[in-house]
């Protein structure tokens, strides 16, 4: 029974790389796979996903208007298509995660998607919040922040290395490191907007509660 898995993790963990392995282990079995990958991403080159060790493959490059369902249902009938692998799937439409729902569904092909979870304010990315919610395995990639903790969100930097705390929500590079939630500093950057107020110390039983009705 075909599954919709979601790989997901802070940067640098090597999805690309865990991408690339699953696909070749598919090819060396003798079945035949179709990659996907956002076209914006073109650090190294349309239509090709690479990882940062110098593995690569070629993909198909889609845009926000593709249907997906169409184009693996196309490659089905043609060549008879075992798994479907996704690169940066946080760039996904939420109408083409409905559509990876309908190819593993009605096409019964496996796939496999990896991505971030949120942006650099800590903002979770459509195509990420869709296969949260509609997956039928949540798998986390884990790497670590320089405090030695698990490192779950994407700071960004700028080209002297400092932090970029505001900005359009995708910028395509290698500018980022993972940190920890705590190193992230979330109330800082996070469009939430809430500031803790000052404690000014407890003034009686019950201060700093909700009030109970």
């Amino acid at each position: 029974m075909a599954k919709l898995y979601f790989y997901f993790s802070a940067m640098n963990a090597g999805k690309s790389t865990t991408l690339l392995q699953s696909d070749y282990n598919y090819r060396e079995r003798g079945m035949n796979t179709l990659l996907f990958t956002p076209r914006l991403d073109d650090r190294y080159d349309v239509a090709q996903i690479t990882s940062r060790i110098g593995l690569s493959a070629e993909a198909i490059a889609f845009r926000p208007e593709d249907d997906l369902f169409v184009e693996a249902r196309g490659r089905h009938r043609e060549l008879g298509i075992d798994c479907i692998l996704v690169d940066e799937a946080q760039f996904l439409t939420p109408t083409q995660v409905l559509q990876l729902t309908l190819i593993v569904d009605k096409l019964d092909i496996p796939i496999l998607c990896y991505g971030l979870r949120t942006d650099f304010r800590g903002e979770p990315f459509e195509g990420s919040k869709y296969l949260l919610a509609w997956a039928d395995s949540l798998v986390e990639l884990k790497t670590v922040c320089s405090t030695g903790k698990k490192a779950t969100f994407n700071a960004r930097l700028d080209a002297n290395g400092e932090r970029v705390w505001e900005g359009a929500q995708i910028d395509i590079g290698h500018h980022y490191v993972a940190m920890s939630r705590k190193a992230f500093e979330l109330e800082k950057v996070s469009p939430i907007g809430y500031v803790a107020p000052q404690d000014e110390g407890e003034t009686g039983a019950g201060a700093g509660q909700i009030a109970q009705a």
